[in-house]
């Protein structure tokens, strides 16, 4: 049952922040060189918008995970592990490297509750992204704080992945694709590179993929497949973490009009890690 707010969280709620970026070319190549893809023209692809506006801490002010220390434009969650759950993105025009933009983000949302492996806070943000008075994408983007590992605390119960796709690519993501998706939006999350960390310290088996790395690969799986086509609306959640080293697939699965896609992607024992659903325009 969702437990009462606190105080403290309660004041973050409609807390705004306005952030200004130049839309630069190089994270445009070095992403694509990432991806093993060409590079694309002006048109930042979508999900790449994610190389920008991202936030500078100085080192004195980055906690013991990597990640600023708690506060500032986010709410002071207590709780040690963070990570990206999902988001829902509308793509109205593209961004484009050579123009400025800005980003406005709004707290929409804090729950505070309590599940099976203990306390969990979810954090919603509203982005708005607009370059030259125009409208380019609106987004929610869905943060989970959770508990750290009980002693003897059993993972929960994996879900087997859809059959029937479509589309499939499988790949592994090693430690320097890690590494350079890191760098690319300066994510000093030490789940991401920091063997000893993420295993002792917050208990998982090994470096983790992240979330919106799998998100963005799932995209240019349209990509691949619909080179001409356009993304309208993209939406995912997180299910299962992915660890580094092992293969995993992205699959894809269009509508029969061809304009909705089914996503998902699943890890080398077959388990769901990830939904999507992408629109085309």
């Amino acid at each position: 049952m969702p437990q009462s707010q606190s105080p403290s969280l309660q004041a973050w709620l409609d807390r705004t922040e306005t952030l200004t970026d130049d839309i630069t070319a190089f994270p445009l190549r070095a992403l694509a060189a990432t991806l093993d893809r060409e590079a694309p023209g002006d048109a930042v692809p979508p999900l790449w918008h994610w190389l920008y506006f991202l936030p500078v801490a100085p080192l004195a002010q980055v906690g013991p995970d990597g990640h600023p220390k708690r506060g500032g434009f986010l709410p002071p969650v207590e709780l040690p592990r963070r990570m990206w759950a999902g988001g829902r993105l509308t793509f109205h025009a593209p961004l484009r490297s050579g123009n400025e933009a800005t980003r406005t983000s709004t707290i929409a949302n804090i729950e505070d509750k309590t599940g099976r492996s203990g306390r969990l806070v979810f954090v919603t943000v509203q982005h708005r992204y607009e370059s030259g008075g125009v409208l380019c994408i609106e987004e929610e983007h869905d943060i989970v704080y959770r508990d750290a590992p009980q002693p003897g605390e059993s993972a929960a119960k994996p879900v087997a992945a859809p059959a029937g796709e479509t589309w499939s690519r499988t790949l592994t993501a090693d430690a320097v694709m890690l590494f350079r998706y890191s760098a690319l939006t300066f994510n000093g999350h030490r789940i991401h590179y920091d063997f000893p960390y993420v295993t002792q310290e917050e208990g998982y088996p090994g470096l983790i993929v992240h979330g919106p790395l799998i998100a963005t690969l799932l995209v240019d799986l349209v990509h691949r497949e619909r080179p001409d086509a356009t993304v309208a609306t993209f939406a995912f959640r997180a299910v299962r973490p992915t660890f580094a080293g092992n293969a995993f697939t992205l699959c894809g699965k269009p509508s029969d009009d061809g304009r909705s896609i089914e996503l998902w992607a699943k890890d080398h024992d077959g388990y769901l890690t990830m939904q999507a659903t992408a629109t085309l325009a």
